[in-house]
């Protein structure tokens, strides 16, 4: 049964004077040809220009092409895919009967898109101000674990160096279910560490959900740093 959108959107602190805007984010083609594409469109650009910015403004002394790959590392399909996920998005999309069946609700590319619809959907209700402020309320983990250093280097890449810079045993992955037909996998790995210490990704692949448990992993070490 798909949850009312106006549910996720209390969840996501958003406040929209005109719900409507929030539900047609949320909303895939395979339900209407009122649908959030042209809010992905219009979202997408926002998104990239708000991230622009900000590290415009962190990274100072970085070149373009550093400053390219930050932001791809960001505002790619599976980055706004596991933000999506964080938040249960897939709980609350709007989907033909088609894509329910399939697991539209799991896939990367139709959570991306919700991500940069709702953004849309934000700037036509708000204007950019909001948008900014969301956007940067939403990345602000991710943002936080970008450095010069490791901006080329996957988060298990990541994780691997940590441990092996504390002299620690390094992350274990193990695979804790795997469901889904067969074009449309869904992955679940629990990442390991320290014995006692475990998070757990998510992914249209093996792959894919061990980097995205090493990268809460990292954040989770980050957290209990401060």
């Amino acid at each position: 049964m798909i949850k009312d959108p106006q549910q996720l959107a209390k969840k996501l602190g958003l406040i929209f004077k005109h719900p409507e805007n929030f539900s047609l984010a949320m909303t895939h083609r395979s339900m209407s040809s009122n649908n959030n594409e042209r809010l992905e469109f219009l979202g997408d650009a926002i998104l990239g220009f708000v991230i622009a910015q900000q590290l415009y403004a962190s990274f100072p002394n970085a070149s373009e092409g550093v400053l390219s790959r930050l932001r791809a590392s960001l505002v790619n399909q599976e980055s706004l895919a596991s933000l999506a996920r964080e938040h249960n998005f897939g709980d609350y999309l709007i989907l033909g009967s088609g894509e329910l069946k399939s697991g539209g609700y799991r896939r990367d590319s139709i959570l991306s898109d919700a991500v940069e619809a709702i953004i849309g959907a934000l700037y036509n209700d708000q204007g950019i101000h909001a948008c900014e402020s969301w956007i940067l309320q939403l990345f602000a983990n991710k943002l936080a674990t970008l450095n010069l250093n490791s901006e080329q280097k996957d988060p298990k890449t990541r994780l691997q160096e940590l441990m092996q810079s504390n002299g620690v045993e390094l992350p274990k992955y193990e695979l804790v279910n795997m469901s889904g037909l067969a074009h449309a996998k869904k992955f679940k790995i629990d990442c390991m560490i320290l014995n006692d210490k475990k998070c757990t990704g998510e992914g249209s692949s093996r792959k894919k959900a061990e980097q995205s448990a090493a990268e809460k992993m990292l954040l989770l070490l980050q957290r209990e740093s401060k």
